[in-house]
């Protein structure tokens, strides 16, 4: 029995800070995804990492979702092989770091992109930190010991003590 909790708790303790890390972004916050908002402003000071996911909510059909590249973004206009999200709640994962730019292709009296506004660039970063110059002292267990390692497996055999 107390063999299979710490198997249990190895895993936990294994797979949780990952999923954990991971953020939702709700587009616009409680506004969502509208005309007549700053969503660069509302970006300004989020970090958006690989894993993250953003979450487009609207109401169906007044709006869309498309995702764009920079000179499509930069005029408002899509390619027209772009295929628009329409669902009003549209989950996307930033699975790769890099600038992504998203408009909504909406036209009524006024283009939702162009003439108010309903327009979003984010820049993704990777969470693995950049690569350091390595020297001929650099070994396997320096990286071992940088990584946090030692602080997940003495959190694994404290939890086995007290379980057992």
């Amino acid at each position: 029995m107390a063999s299979y909790r710490f198997v249990t708790l190895a895993i936990v303790a294994i797979v949780f800070p990952a999923v954990a890390m991971a953020t939702e972004h709700i587009v616009g916050d409680e506004t969502g995804w509208t005309t007549g908002f700053d969503y660069a402003a509302w970006a300004k000071d989020k970090v958006f990492r690989v894993g993250d996911t953003l979450v487009f909510r609207y109401t169906p059909p007044n709006h869309n979702v498309i995702k764009v590249n920079a000179s499509e973004f930069k005029d408002c206009v899509a390619s027209k092989l772009s295929e628009p999200l329409i669902s009003g709640n549209d989950t996307i994962p930033l699975a790769t770091p890099g600038k992504k730019w998203y408009i909504c292709g909406k036209v009524g009296p006024k283009r939702h992109c162009a003439d108010l506004g309903q327009k979003l660039a984010i820049n993704v970063i990777s969470d693995a930190p950049a690569p350091s110059p390595t020297t001929p002292e650099d070994n396997a267990a320096s990286g071992i010991i940088s990584t946090g390692f030692p602080v997940i497996v003495a959190a694994l055999v404290f939890m086995a003590m007290i379980m057992v």
